[in-house]
């Protein structure tokens, strides 16, 4: 499996990997992502160089953004000043589910941060999805804390505010890197 930039024309890919994410995690008692995502958003974030698709041959199967900037009102100034790089939108393919692609990942992830001097690798995750917060934990990730208040950036009410962070390290991840340094 390689890892590439996305593309502008991996928007529907995107948008429906969201959709499908959605769905599952409705089965499942969630009510994460339950809102459709702003198409011309994610649009920019592909243009900003920011989001990456796991391809497996022809067929995508997982994306994560990675990102240096964090969203607004979540992390302390003192937290900003240390370098990080934070990760939004981790999505596997129900086809891949099960295949440790999100731990993968995550450690592709700490090892691109690593290797560009960043020292934290930092998320926010849903504050009801406590399956999902233990899924980080065991990911080697540390709750910092759970921001409720405050307004997100989509201007509705802030529904991710559970945040964790681990420590960048070098990882063998696994993956053919086509990316390069991340923006």
């Amino acid at each position: 499996m390689k890892i590439t930039l996305a593309r502008p024309e991996d928007l529907p890919k995107l948008l429906a990997f969201r959709q499908e994410a959605a769905g599952w995690l409705s089965e499942l008692g969630s009510d994460q992502w339950s809102r459709p995502y702003p198409a011309d958003r994610l649009l920019a974030t592909i243009e900003s160089g920011t989001v990456f698709m796991v391809r497996d041959g022809e067929v995508t199967s997982a994306t994560i953004t990675l990102t240096p900037e964090a969203e607004e009102g979540l992390w302390t100034e003192q937290e900003l000043s240390e370098p990080s790089l934070f990760i939004n939108k981790l999505t596997v393919a129900r086809t891949h589910a099960g295949q440790n692609l999100g731990g993968r990942l995550l450690d592709w992830a700490g090892d691109t941060a690593f290797r560009s001097s960043v020292k934290w690798l930092r998320l926010d995750a849903w504050t009801t999805n406590e399956a999902l917060q233990r899924y980080y934990l065991r990911q080697g990730f540390e709750h910092v804390r759970t921001v409720r208040e405050g307004v997100a950036v989509n201007g509705g009410p802030r529904v991710s505010g559970w945040l964790a962070q681990r420590a960048t390290q070098p990882a063998d991840h696994g993956f053919v890197d086509e990316t390069s340094a991340v923006k």
